[in-house]
Formats: structure tokens, sequence, C-alpha cells
């Protein structure tokens, strides 16, 4: 019966002591959500290139060596986001996460029209706006909607030689994520 009890005790004492060690580790990995380290990249609505060492800096890495890779933050509360990106590169793909780093929505230059890249991500409020007016100027545009403002996105290219990392590099520092007007 005290072999039991004793069983019971220890097993009580290392679950609060297991819990604890959770809970006061929690602030330690939560700053290293994919959202937080897009953040650390630099200032929102502007691609940022991403380092092949940027995790040991805090940031994003990208470790494959046949890719190029940009990201940028954005937040659709005041007015939506229209991303663009032209040129002439092998291969493309854009993945837009909110800010729990859900994906919501990905294309490549495969699916998209005419191999360019523009999309308008905006809230269900503002895509109805836009829908009412016919927006000219974003005709064309891709509309993606957005559950929460906050989110970032990730443009890759591919870079199979040397040879393509000058245009592959030119096309995500071009790339645009900006505001976008309403009118």
């Amino acid at each position: 019966m005290l072999r039991l009890i004793l069983a019971i005790f220890t097993g009580l004492v290392g679950a609060a002591v297991l819990h604890l060690v959770i809970l006061f580790s929690i602030p330690h990995f939560s700053n290293r959500d994919a959202y937080t380290r897009a953040e650390f990249q630099a200032v929102p609505n502007r691609f940022h290139l991403v380092d092949k060492d940027g995790h040991r800096k805090g940031g994003l890495s990208s470790e494959d060596p046949f890719m190029r890779v940009a990201v940028c933050t954005y937040n659709v509360e005041e007015k939506p986001v229209r991303l663009s990106a032209f040129g002439a590169v092998p291969f493309w793909s854009i993945a837009i996460f909110d800010s729990a780093s859900n994906e919501i929505f990905s294309m490549n230059d495969r699916t998209s029209a005419g191999g360019e890249l523009d999309i308008l991500i905006s809230t269900p409020e503002q895509s109805g706006a836009i829908r009412k007016r016919e927006v000219q100027a974003l005709s064309k545009s891709i509309l993606v909607e957005a559950n929460r403002n906050e989110g970032y996105a990730v443009l890759r290219t591919m870079v199979p030689q040397a040879s393509f990392l000058e245009e592959a590099e030119r096309f995500l520092g071009e790339a645009t994520c900006e505001p976008a007007p309403l009118k």
C-alpha cells in the first residue's frame, strides 16, 4: 500500500514539474513562429530577400540552393495590399499566410494569367467594395480574401544554375507588396 501511495505521489510530482517546464518554456518558443520571424525581417509592405543564414539572426532562412526566397508582411486593416512581380525567371511560386501561419492562398507561374503575379489581398468587406465599384486598375488582379488583417507572403523563384541568380534576385527585388487604393 505504501508503494502504491509513493508511486502515485511520484507521478503527480513528476506531472507537476513537467507542466511547469512547459509553461515556463512557452515564451521562449512563442516568438519563433513563422509570422514573428517574417516580421523580424524588416519593414512591412515590402519584399525582402531571405538570407541563407537568417535562422541564426532570428529571422527566416532559405536553405535550398536552387531557390531564392523573399518575404513580405502585410496589414489589410486600412487598405487592401497588392502583390505583383514581373520578369523572366524559370519558375516562381507564392504562398500567402495569415498571422497564425495558416496558408490562405498559393499559386505559381504555371497557374497564373500570362505568368505574371498580380494578387490583391483584402478583407471580406473590402472585397465587396471592390466588386461593387469594379475598380478598373484592379480588374486583372486575383482577389484573395483574408479573415485576419495581418499576414505574410512568401515569394520563391528557381535558380537552377548560377547564371540565373542575377535575374532571380532582380525579380524578387522588384516585386511589390504595397497598399492598393480602392478608387
